[in-house]
């Protein structure tokens, strides 16, 4: 283990500035890097395969990060005070652990798509919160995969794997920027988006259920889906709901969407 004494110290150097975007793209245009933080994450993000580049951890360490010690024998373990850490970090580490990993290469759609049956399509969805709350909902439900399209927040950036509970590492997704919806329908897929449209039918219509691939649109967090997008549904739906309330947050509707959508199959 390596102690950490100077906060500016080079070899914390992605821990301090944090700039997850440009680790992303570091090695274009093969895959980059990306942080995990919190005990948890950082083993099922081990568990399913991705390899760890270096680990920075409270020196008070306790049980959970003592187990994860073994899969650290051949990367740099860096420990520090937990004040030093919120300093080097610039905020509060969840429980004291974060992890540098690299990338995978992104699965094709061909791959994502082969034998599904239920697919999420997340349109535009910009918020790294509601992505993580989103993939959870996805993993929980059994879906079969997740879709990202233009303009989509990286499920791999750090808050977006915490509020998942690590769920991005065990459900299958890719990233799509053009022509998704002509890619599903070639693949045999009807297209429901959720939409507050005159035309558009219950969620509890026993049709939707009854399509054997079906794959679950959620749009743009304030502006939902676009008149584009819309044109490519072959279903409009809306979830039913009381007391004045017109629609749900984007990772609320995801949940009932995907259970309603799943729960007969």
């Amino acid at each position: 283990m390596i102690k950490i004494r100077d906060i500016h110290d080079e070899r914390v150097s992605a821990y301090r500035n944090l700039r997850e975007r440009e680790l992303a793209h570091i090695y274009e245009p093969d895959p980059g890097l990306f942080m995990v933080e919190s005990p948890k994450i950082i083993e099922r993000a081990l568990n399913a395969g991705y390899q760890p580049v270096s680990v920075l951890m409270d020196e008070r360490m306790n049980d959970e990060h003592l187990a994860l010690l073994p899969y650290f024998k051949n990367i740099p373990v860096y420990v520090a005070s937990y004040e030093e850490l919120t300093k080097l970090t610039g905020y509060t580490l969840t429980k004291g652990a974060m992890c540098l990993m690299q990338r995978k290469k992104l699965l094709s759609l061909t791959e994502l798509l082969h034998d599904a049956k239920r697919i999420a399509v997340l349109d535009n969805v910009e918020n790294p919160t509601n992505v993580g709350a989103i993939m959870r909902s996805a993993a929980a439900m059994n879906m079969d995969g997740v879709i990202l399209t233009d303009g989509y927040a990286d499920p791999l950036y750090r808050r977006a794997s915490r509020v998942s509970m690590g769920t991005v590492f065990q459900i299958k997704w890719t990233i799509v920027q053009k022509g998704v919806y002509e890619r599903l329908h070639e693949n045999g897929f009807k297209i429901a988006g959720l939409a507050l449209k005159e035309d558009a039918i219950d969620i509890r219509n026993k049709q939707l259920n009854q399509e054997e691939k079906l794959a679950v649109v959620l749009g743009n967090e304030g502006v939902g889906l676009s008149d584009a997008s819309l044109k490519e549904m072959d279903y409009k739906v809306i979830i039913p709901m009381h007391h004045g309330v017109d629609s749900l947050n984007v990772a609320g509707a995801s949940a009932v969407a995907f259970y309603q959508l799943t729960c007969h199959q």
